[in-house]
């Protein structure tokens, strides 16, 4: 391996300024806050979303009505759908 040509990589604490759930961590990322954590000061990187609060990980997806979001396209731009037969309207 040549020298010189990988990163500088340090531990990190991010955090997750939604529910402040933090986690400790290696990265070459710059941080320009502090913190400590088990009495040891670490560079400090605030996120605005992560596994603990990201709704596909916590399990409060919200589903989106796609059926009904095509149906409107429809009426509103005036198309027949596809799978319609002669004569029969939406």
């Amino acid at each position: 391996m040549q020298n010189g040509i990988h990163p500088d990589y340090r531990f990190v604490v991010f955090r997750d300024i939604s529910n402040g759930f933090e986690f400790i961590t290696r990265t070459c990322a710059e941080a320009k806050d502090t913190t400590e954590v088990d009495g040891v000061e670490y560079p400090l990187i605030n996120i605005d979303i992560s596994s603990e609060s990201h709704p596909f990980y916590t399990g409060t997806q919200k589903i989106m009505d796609t059926a009904g979001r095509v149906e409107k396209f429809y009426r509103k731009y005036g198309f027949k759908r596809p799978d319609d037969e002669e004569g029969e309207e939406s």
